[in-house]
């Protein structure tokens, strides 16, 4: 089974970018960082969304991830599915912070289940077969809207959905252009997949 192991973001201050990200989620080697500026306009196709336990847990990231330079995107909240919200970090990275629990539970703070990176794509059937021919394994599927591939332990889970429907998740805009910044780190091969995400 193909596991990604970590998230590159390419940031233009790196330093800056390992205090903002120690002080506000602490991922513990999943999260890398590089120097690097290449242009990049609006919505840059992705997410990063940290699973945890409860709502407690969902507030002991976000509160000082706002408080370190983050930007509310969604404040944390309930919803139908549970609760969370949605941030977007001072190098532009967006992320969620999400539990389908609607009441604590106890659990402890800071403590992430899983990390799901979510890719906004063109055609989520044709990412899906691409990411099959390339060894991953579905785990879920509902139809041309949503995908999550299996994620192995200690590792980041994958999933894909429409990129209008991942932005507006987000609370963001879907519009953008140029750069990801982002590289994805796995043990498969190197790899471009088809909406220019680059895997090595």
């Amino acid at each position: 089974m193909t596991k990604i192991n970590a998230l590159t973001l390419e940031v233009p201050d790196v330093a800056a970018a390992e205090s903002f990200y120690d002080t506000a989620f602490g991922l513990d080697g999943r999260l890398r960082f590089q120097q690097g500026t290449a242009p990049t306009t609006g919505f840059r196709g992705f997410t990063v969304s940290l699973v945890v336990a409860d709502p407690t847990v969902v507030d002991s990231f976000i509160d000082p991830a706002v408080a370190a330079g983050a930007t509310v995107l969604k404040p944390a909240k309930k919803s139908l599915w549970g609760y969370g919200g949605a941030i977007a970090a001072p190098d532009g990275t967006v992320w969620t912070v999400a539990t389908s629990s609607k009441k604590p539970t106890g659990a402890p703070a800071r403590t992430v289940d899983d990390i799901v990176l979510l890719l906004g794509v063109d055609d989520v059937a044709a990412t899906k077969q691409f990411y099959v021919e390339h060894g991953l394994t579905v785990a879920k599927s509902y139809g041309g809207k949503y995908v999550e591939f299996d994620g192995a332990s200690g590792g980041v889970t994958l999933a894909v959905q429409g990129r209008k429907a991942a932005a507006k998740n987000a609370g963001t805009d879907a519009q953008g252009s140029g750069s990801h910044r982002i590289v994805i780190d796995s043990d498969a091969d190197a790899f471009t997949d088809p909406d220019g995400f680059v895997w090595r």
